[in-house]
């Protein structure tokens, strides 16, 4: 199975840090508006998700997620979940530690595409 969303090694070094502040997480892809298009993290069951969202996998440990509209767009695209210096203007956990997620994608191959994680409505995650 290819997986539709990876996670760098920094970015995990970040998860662990507000899972052990914070308890379990959930990440949601952010579809724009305010605080652009980034990865947004909250404690888990803080987030409120029904079938308009859409489970494509999990970064270490922690579900990750987006609107069905957004995954429509991205669908032929791999995720990867990184981190950098600076405050976004979200509410993601990680803003205060002066950093924060960030995406950067790639699309997958014909091959790579036959081989996708499947997606699971976000009413299954929650």
């Amino acid at each position: 199975m290819i997986q539709r969303v990876l996670v760098t090694p920094e970015a995990e070094a970040t998860i662990d840090q507000l899972r052990e502040k914070n308890g379990p997480l959930i990440f949601h892809q952010s579809g724009g508006c305010c605080d652009g298009s980034s990865p947004m993290c909250f404690v888990s069951g803080e987030m409120m998700l029904d079938d308009n969202d859409v489970w494509i996998g999990d970064i270490h440990g922690c579900p990750f997620l987006m609107s069905n509209d957004q995954f429509e767009y991205w669908k032929h695209t791999q995720l990867i979940v990184g981190i950098t210096k600076g405050r976004g203007s979200s509410f993601s956990l990680e803003i205060p530690m002066g950093i924060r997620f960030i995406i950067r994608s790639r699309l997958f191959t014909d091959e790579e595409l036959a081989q996708l994680q499947p997606v699971r409505k976000g009413s299954e995650v929650a």
